[in-house]
């Protein structure tokens, strides 16, 4: 029976004052009852305006048909066929301004909860399978090579891997996941959650050698030569930027990139944990991002008494996910809108004892069609704080550029890579992403990943002709 209710089924989830104070994932899921009564929220659009805004091209509507007869392992079946990374999809994708924003229901109400249906068949799936159970292609002769284990190098693989290619990852940390299990906290995204992802494509046949930076230990040239026919390189962008204004050398001043990988990859906040971490009392997060928010519900997680988002803009402004925005300030999390630090401040023994900001109007739009922020005369103000976080992009890593010839890069560092397939100024070399586009969502470098293999199976097999 159709669910003819304008709003979709709450996500539960734990209370804030609860929250605030584990690394417990915040949203808890539907239960099977829920997933049903959402399920029966979806028209069955024809013309499918869902798969539209979709980067990944989910057939969404007849997976939520599945969801709605309770066939939950044949809707996860659906997904999969477009995405291999269903379980982290339906947790970190801003499906508020892709899928969701295209849907029907969403005219005269809210849209149906796709992804909050993608997240939980997903979980069904995992809970009820066995990543050993997955049937391996038959191999096809031919080999290739991914750089790089993020979203994009992920979904590349996996795609190569089910049409039979022998695919190898080389990952430059000693974990598989990239940014999903560098950058994005636990209370987002269980990194369980992507090793289960991690050994799906290791039992299609993926191999995964961490430990391995390609520009550094291994070149392009070099895979080349080890037999591999074609390479993607989806390696991100995990170079921090800064402001360039004084104080930023102080102790206590760290990029998010820095203190999210200490706080994800290194476990800083679990007792013993072999890698440092400030306790720091009041923190300050410059940027608006999601990666701000992250940092900045890390730091409340970790202790502080007082977290403060500073962000140039106003809050209509704001690029994090809604969602995001409003569990950070249900946490406690402080924001200080139309805000720019012009100085971090030098307290005892070389750490940070303040930071000096002004406020800001907002002018005529910019190159973004954001409206500019400018200074108001005479507001300096100093923000009492003994840690900064600098959360305002990344850009990415030059070593692969640097050791490679022939592949054309932006001025400011991105390679320069074909928008429909991925491929480079170099022959037989793909690469999508952060590493093209500079940081980007998760689901964006997906289809990234989905289009270069694509181009990258059409090359390697008129090899052969």
């Amino acid at each position: 029976m159709a669910n003819l209710s304008p709003r979709k089924n709450e996500m539960p989830t734990q209370a804030p004052d609860v929250r605030s104070h584990n690394f417990l994932e915040v949203a808890l899921g539907y239960t099977e009852a829920q997933a049903l009564d959402e399920a029966a929220r979806c028209l069955n659009c024809k013309n499918m305006p869902c798969v539209a805004g979709c980067p990944v091209q989910i057939h969404i509507p007849a997976f939520i048909q599945k969801v709605a007869a309770g066939e939950f392992e044949e809707a996860y079946q659906i997904i999969s066929e477009a995405s291999s990374l269903p379980a982290v999809c339906g947790r970190v994708c801003p499906q508020e301004s892709q899928c969701e924003q295209k849907c029907v229901r969403g005219i005269k109400g809210e849209p149906v909860g796709i992804g909050r249906l993608e997240r939980f068949v997903a979980d069904w799936h995992n809970e009820h399978s066995d990543p050993a159970s997955v049937r391996r292609p038959t191999p096809n002769g031919h080999k290739a090579a991914v750089i790089g284990s993020g979203p994009s190098g992920l979904t590349c693989a996996g795609d190569l891997a089910k049409k039979g290619y022998e695919v190898t990852v080389f990952e430059a940390l000693h974990l598989a996941g990239g940014v999903l299990v560098y950058g994005i906290p636990e209370f987002r995204l269980p990194k369980a959650i992507v090793q289960k992802d991690v050994d799906t494509l290791k039992a299609l046949g993926v191999k995964v050698e961490t430990n391995m930076v390609i520009g550094k230990v291994l070149s392009i040239d070099e895979l080349f030569d080890m037999g591999y026919e074609s390479v993607f390189i989806g390696s991100g962008a995990g170079l921090p930027r800064f402001m360039n204004i004084p104080g930023e050398n102080l102790k206590g001043v760290y990029s998010a990139n820095e203190f999210l990988t200490r706080v994800n990859l290194m476990k800083a906040y679990q007792e013993g944990s072999a890698t440092p971490i400030q306790n720091a009392r009041k923190v300050a997060v410059v940027g608006g991002g999601n990666v701000a928010m992250d940092a900045a519900r890390s730091a409340k997680r970790l202790g502080a008494e007082e977290v403060t988002i500073v962000y140039r803009r106003s809050e209509a402004e704001l690029p994090a996910r809604k969602e995001e925005v409003e569990h950070a300030k249900e946490e406690g999390i402080r924001f200080r809108l139309l805000t720019n630090p012009v100085e971090i401040l030098p307290g005892e023994n070389g750490f940070v004892g303040g930071m000096e900001c002004v406020e800001m109007t907002l002018g005529e739009p910019d190159e973004s069609g954001r409206r500019r922020p400018v200074v108001k005369e005479g507001s300096e103000f100093v923000l009492d704080v003994d840690c900064v976080i600098m959360s305002i992009g990344t850009s990415p890593n030059p070593l692969i550029k640097s050791t490679t010839e022939g592949l054309a890069t932006q001025r400011w560092g991105g390679i320069i890579a074909d928008e429909e397939t991925g491929l480079t100024s170099r022959e037989g070399v793909y690469a999508g992403g952060d590493a093209v586009t500079g940081a980007a969502t998760v689901i964006l470098a997906m289809g990234a990943g989905k289009a270069a293999a694509r181009a990258m199976d059409q090359y390697m097999q008129n090899k052969d002709r």
